[in-house]
């Protein structure tokens, strides 16, 4: 938890582009002020690229750098785990359902993805021009989140007595997945690189929202239902669920 701070009188944080240089970079650093803020809270942007800290009006410059600078430890931890290099290339490895596997590339044949055990070892074979390689890994994850999503979106919304309109897939920053009133469920197919239990209790997640379309009680009771993994689950995304943004298809 980030500690309650008390206003404090001028100099104000100021809203202009800073940077701020944490584990040997230098990132874009939005301060934001919120009148509804009770404390600073501070977010890391997708792919560890900026940073961003919410303040309550009459925050000075100096406690910003301080809450910065108490927090620095735990910004070296989370930008280590985003890789500074995440085109996806040849040679190396991405997760496909939590299991990392190896990018080897075949130009000899036509664009196909094939996922393949090579010496004992995952891998994902791609073949065609190598510009073309991630578009041609992102459209692949895009299929595995039809097969893999469908099937447990059809499981959980016969429990829950609720049909979804509609199911689609975006590559979206700043959630993972969204349901919206009249009942179309979106998912970004970047959660096929996570583990087989947090795909589902992502897709629980959002299915439960056709039922209870808030977090409260109802909520996390349904969706533990749903997927009795659901704070294992959740945990995991909070911790990984940055580096998976951060990996770039183009």
């Amino acid at each position: 938890m980030f500690p309650r701070l008390l206003k404090r009188a001028s100099p104000k944080a100021s809203p202009a582009a800073r940077t701020h240089i944490v584990a040997g970079r230098e990132l874009p650093l939005k301060v934001v002020e919120n009148e509804r803020a009770r404390r600073l809270t501070l977010r890391i942007g997708p792919g560890g690229e900026s940073l961003r800290v919410t303040i309550p009006p009459g925050v000075s410059s100096r406690e910003v750098d301080r809450f910065l600078e108490r927090h620095r430890g735990w910004l070296e931890e989370k930008l280590r785990k985003i890789p500074e290099e995440p085109l996806v290339r040849p040679g190396i490895k991405i997760p496909l359902r939590g299991v990392p596997h190896l990018i080897v590339h075949e130009p000899g044949t036509r664009g196909t993805v094939t996922a393949v055990t090579i010496d004992g070892q995952p891998a994902l074979v791609i073949s065609g021009d190598t510009r073309h390689l991630p578009r041609r890994l992102a459209d692949f994850l895009k299929r595995e989140a039809k097969r893999e999503i469908e099937p447990l979106v059809a499981r959980h919304t016969a429990h829950v007595g609720r049909r979804a309109k509609s199911i689609r897939y975006k590559d979206t920053s700043s959630r993972w997945g969204s349901c919206t009133s009249d009942g179309v469920l979106s998912f970004s197919w970047r959660i096929m690189m996570a583990p087989s239990p947090v795909i589902n209790y992502l897709v629980a997640h959002e299915v439960a929202h056709l039922k209870e379309m808030n977090h409260g009680p109802r909520f996390w009771d349904l969706c533990e239902t749903l997927c009795p993994d659901t704070e294992r689950c959740k945990a995991w995304l909070k911790r990984n669920g940055t580096a998976l943004q951060a990996i770039r298809f183009g």
